[in-house]
């Protein structure tokens, strides 16, 4: 008798119709995970058409799960595993698309800021040095102002000239002035 009821819980919505609301709802939190991101970023037009269409699939995804929820319990598992996925795969793209500027300060000997702010300069980074006071000696700190894309290579590059480099990376929202490139010889 149970075994024929939870069969008969699991079969009475065809799977066509779970994995359409599992596969929207993973779009439309991905989406809704990039157009946060952008927000916050500062990309507000792309990011109001991925709202307008992020509620679009909301509203039949949600209804289609609401009116059918009760008569099918599978349909709002469908919807929550397709949630949570869509939160992962959301991620995911955003890290891919890597949108926005950062600021990488390096903190290094005053020899070794030399040795990083030429090597950085000749990939076309800008970098800017301020004298600093380490506990034991005197420091040099290293800001480079680049593409969310190129962070990696920059860091990367900086740590293969001095491991004992002190790396800070923050999110840049605004910046005005100043000498910015996009460093694309870093980019290949």
């Amino acid at each position: 008798m149970f075994w024929n009821e939870l069969w008969e819980i699991l079969t009475i919505t065809t799977v066509w119709e779970l994995l359409v609301i599992f596969f929207a709802k993973i779009i439309e939190v991905t989406i809704g995970t990039l157009r946060s991101i952008l927000i916050i970023k500062g990309y507000r037009l792309i990011a109001f058409f991925l709202a307008l269409i992020e509620i679009t699939i909301w509203i039949f995804v949600a209804s289609t799960v609401i009116t059918g929820l009760s008569e099918s319990p599978m349909k709002g598992i469908a919807y929550g595993i397709g949630f949570a996925s869509g939160v992962y795969l959301g991620s995911i793209v955003e890290q891919k698309l890597a949108f926005g500027k950062l600021l990488i300060q390096t903190i290094t000997s005053d020899h070794m800021s030399i040795i990083i702010s030429e090597k950085l300069r000749e990939l076309g980074c800008g970098v800017t040095s301020v004298a600093a006071c380490g506990k034991d000696e005197a420091r040099t700190i290293l800001m480079i102002y680049t593409n969310r894309k190129a962070s990696q290579k920059i860091m990367n590059q900086i740590l293969l000239i001095d491991p004992s480099a002190m790396i800070v990376v923050n999110d840049v929202s605004t910046m005005v002035g100043g000498y910015f490139s996009s460093a694309k010889s870093i980019h290949k």
